[in-house]
């Protein structure tokens, strides 16, 4: 056998670990988590793909690895709480996937993988191998050497050779034991020096030498740091033996323990089925690409008229739109695309031999007459009204149906859909135009590119609308998608188009105020810390409250001392600069994303901020908004206020009116619970969080103080949101005992709000889905995760999702009836925007009797519940003042 130059040892701990913590939510179909697995799965993919390497190990912890460090110092990782129980299973998931890769697995008795990954590394050092230790481990910098290398793949593979470690950490290799020691660690409650943080440690080790040269000289350290040392040298000796790794280890020598094996492709297969990795399965093993067809393109007057003779003959059929931007009110239309059935699809250039204007007059008749089936077909309706076209409501949204039918997937783009279905790759865009700032158009691309792309769109929607037609039948949702979803597509396509009036000297104005605060905190920081410095680097600011203000930090990660938001929260009166820093990065956020991002949002053409509201993004059943995200604009804060007053009506003798549904998940609660206090608390009228506190302290409303009813109004909105004695103390700043007292009392007295709330958490465990009034589903799998947090967070869903999709479903079926009211009546005032629970509107003089009337008779009338629907009409010059 050839002599090996290179082996790749991979820290499984840390990729496994990393991944469990920087990946969201990821369940399979069983709703056992499976975020940890994925990401070290891709991560040892990516490596092997970057890198090509023949000889490769993955290194696991021991069981019982912390003996020997234990027996050295008892409190060692002792802070650390057991393994999450929904991480457990997915470590041996993972050595399964490296058997079904091919990939050797080390794991010894009563040693940790770091002292395992050493002595590999000394171990391949005497037979002339080059060692890449795969980890993002700081520990492990002390192991760097000509011969031995760290190659961190989660820092876009940088690799630390010697002169790497002094770059990264200030020092060369071989002192990174004693730099660590005076530090400490954390994550492994290895003690350190306390006081002395990163800085400190590497002034020391610098002027030092060592840990030996500090205690050789310890007598010329004054000041904190002496201190700190001479009180601790027993701990610092103690930190450097922890932190010592262990080389001399019992190892395979064989080197083919070590190569690459053969891959076992039917087992990784069904780990990846198992597990719903469906990325990692088209890697696998790519779908083969749909079947190329010769596309159906119209070039001439008389295959125009045929094909509009043919289709009108039918109820119904598929378009899709080839345009120049995914922008639609930006975009020029290329192409239309036409289908019937698979093997009945055209595609109609506009940039062909047939002049556009003939083309647009010969189907406008047919395209207004007829139903639509596409797939986010909202874009289409954009592009066909930019052409003159007005269409129907669509008769079928591939997109809308697969969002009603699992809401809670994440991906419903025409891509997804075809590989998750039909196991069909298609034509990838970006083959067509390119990516980047360098990349081209639609009109750009050969029309018979251009042709192939826009039938395979056809083909797959259709397809897609044969499958979803029969689900939907099945699960009982067709009245959902048939009476909400679909007709709400050309109100959102309207609002889309209509647009909002932002006045950008109002917001210039704001943003020179903001600069200018911001400039009189930064000021005051810069005094308070006695030099100036970047508030924004997390480092710098970290060294400032940490090691020269000498605050005690409450968090320590493995890098340092974090200056998160809540770690300044927990510190807000320890020192007067905490909330200086906490009020300017507020203002700076405020600053960046809406001060100086918004005017670049108005299109040219109109003068206008034209989002986009999205219906198939918020598993709930709420819609969300984007491009930009208006509905989060900050209310609470004053300056986010201000922001509001900049959006106004365009025009003289116009108003903004915005009306929002009173309380409507609490009315809801009231509704789905028939807690009979809860419903006369509703009935009779009134301030219903007084009521709720009368009803808790057993006293008349008149009696109850603003602090009881804040206290009550907490109570009544966490319970809708599964709200725990922890949260509800940490919001009113009470003891746990107090918070645990209110949430008892509460259930006290709305016995049947408790019942609900525990019979909502049984339906969806025993269905796997909370639904909604109108059955709208959302699936909640983690209901039986082992996991405490995870399944905790799944009952909140399962509380909540029908309270928050109801109150979506009602403001949906409210806009319906509104546009119509609207139309009908032929009335200028505007629906502008939806905020959950709240529509603003921008409505002329003559009409604003009239539109407040209407609102209220509609929005109230949306349902009927066993408690009134109580809507709030506010007119304003502006959207603040509303």
């Amino acid at each position: 056998m050839d002599p090996i130059k290179k082996l790749f040892v991979v820290d499984a701990m840390g990729f496994i670990f990393r991944s469990y913590h920087a990946i969201g939510r990821m369940t399979n179909p069983e709703g056992a988590s499976t975020n940890a697995l994925y990401g070290f799965v891709r991560s040892i993919l990516k490596l092997i793909k970057d890198f090509s390497p023949e000889h490769l190990v993955v290194v696991f912890d021991g069981p019982h690895n912390d003996r020997s460090r234990k027996a050295l110092y008892p409190a060692y990782k002792e802070h650390r709480g057991e393994t999450p129980k929904d991480l457990l299973p997915q470590f041996d998931w993972a050595r399964d996937f490296c058997r079904f890769r091919g990939l050797s697995t080390l794991t010894l008795e009563g040693v940790e993988a770091d002292d395992t990954m050493a002595a590999i590394a000394v171990w391949a050092k005497t037979q002339g191998i080059h060692t890449y230790l795969c980890t993002s481990d700081k520990d492990m910098a002390q192991m760097v050497s000509s011969d031995v290398s760290i190659l961190n793949v989660f820092k876009e593979n940088l690799i630390l050779d010697p002169q790497g470690v002094v770059g990264a950490y200030g020092l060369p290799p071989e002192k990174i034991g004693d730099y660590l020691a005076i530090l400490g660690d954390a994550s492994d409650n290895v003690p350190g020096v306390p006081g002395i943080g990163p800085k400190g440690a590497l002034d020391l080790i610098s002027q030092y030498g060592s840990i030996a040269g500090i205690v050789e000289h310890l007598g010329e350290i004054k000041g904190k740091k002496g201190e700190a040392l001479k009180n601790n040298l027993e701990l610092l000796h103690l930190s450097r033996q922890l932190i010592e790794l262990q080389k001399d280890l019992s190892i395979p020598t064989e080197i083919g323990f070590y190569e690459i094996g053969q891959q076992d492709t039917a087992g990784l297969k069904h780990l990846f089925v198992t597990h719903a990795f469906r990325s990692l399965l088209v890697d696998l093993e790519p779908p083969k690409p749909v079947v190329q067809k010769e596309p159906k393109i119209v070039a001439t007057e008389n295959e125009l008229e045929q094909l509009v003779e043919k289709l009108s003959r039918a109820e119904h059929f598929c378009l899709d739109t080839e345009t120049t931007s995914e922008s639609p009110l930006r975009a020029e239309a290329v192409g239309i695309g036409l289908g019937l059935s698979e093997n009945e699809i055209w595609y109609i250039p506009l940039n062909g031999s047939l002049a556009k204007e003939k083309i647009i007059a010969t189907l406008k008749p047919l395209l207004e007459s007829k139903s639509l089936v596409g797939h986010n077909i909202k874009y289409d309706l954009h592009i066909l009204k930019g052409l003159g076209i007005q269409p129907k409501t669509p008769f079928f949204d591939t997109m809308v149906a697969s969002y009603v039918i699992q809401a809670d997937e994440r991906q419903h783009n025409l891509d997804a859909l075809s590989l998750k279905h039909f196991e069909r790759t298609k034509i990838p865009i970006n083959s067509l135009i390119g990516k980047g700032t360098g990349a081209a158009t639609m009109a750009d691309v050969p029309i018979e590119k251009v042709a192939a792309y826009c039938s395979e769109d056809v083909e797959m929607t259709l397809a897609l609308q044969d499958l979803y037609t029969k689900e939907l039948e099945q699960r009982h949702l067709i009245p959902l998608f048939e009476r909400v979803e679909l007709p709400l597509i050309p109100v959102l396509t309207k609002m889309e188009e209509t647009g909002i009036y932002l006045d950008t000297a109002i917001l210039n104005e704001l943003g020179e105020r903001i600069k200018s605060a911001s400039h009189l905190i930064e000021e005051a920081i810069y005094k308070l810390a006695g030099e100036t410095f970047n508030i924004n680097s997390p480092k710098q600011l970290s060294d400032i409250l940490f090691e020269k203000l000498q605050i005690a930090p409450p968090k320590k990660t493995k890098t340092g001392f974090s200056t998160n938001a809540e770690v300044l929260e927990l510190l807000h009166d320890k020192h007067p600069m905490i909330p200086l820093i906490l009020e300017y990065r507020t203002l700076e956020k405020l600053r960046s994303t809406y001060i100086d991002t918004l005017p670049e949002a108005i299109n040219p053409k109109t003068g206008r901020i034209h989002c986009t509201f999205n219906q198939s993004v918020a598993a709930t059943g709420r819609l969300s908004c984007q491009d930009p995200n208006l509905q989060n604009i900050p209310i609470r804060n004053a300056l986010g206020k201000e922001i509001r007053a900049a959006f106004r009506p365009q025009k003289e003798g116009w108003w903004f009116v915005s009306a929002d549904y009173s309380q409507i998940e609490l009315r809801l609660l009231a509704h789905f619970s028939q807690d009979p206090l809860l419903i006369e608390a509703f009935k009779s009228g009134g301030d219903i969080h007084r009521k709720t506190a009368a009803a808790l302290m057993n006293i008349f409303p008149e009696e109850v103080t603003p602090e009881m009813r804040s206290r009550a109004k907490a109570v009544n909105f966490g319970i809708i949101y599964g709200q725990q004695a922890f949260g509800l103390s940490r919001e009113l700043n009470i003891s746990m005992k107090e918070a645990d007292k209110f949430i008892q009392l509460y259930f006290e007295r709305y016995s049947r709000v408790k019942e609900y709330l525990e019979r909502s958490k049984e339906d969806a465990r025993k269905t796997g889905y909370a639904k909604t009034m109108l059955g709208r589903e959302r699936k909640i799998p983690d209901l039986n995760n082992p996991n405490l947090q995870i399944r905790q967070a799944a009952e909140r869903l399962a509380v909540n999702t029908p309270l928050q999709g109801s109150q979506a479903d009602l403001i949906k079926i409210a806009m319906i009836a509104i546009d119509k009211r609207l139309k009908n009546e032929g009335l200028k005032s505007m629906m502008l925007l939806q905020i959950h629970d709240e529509l603003i509107f921008e409505v002329p003089d003559e009409e604003l009797e009239t539109i407040k009337i209407l609102l209220k008779e509609e929005m109230e009338g949306a349902f009927s519940l066993s408690v009134p629907l109580t809507v709030d009409v506010n007119v304003g010059k502006n959207w603040k003042d509303c």
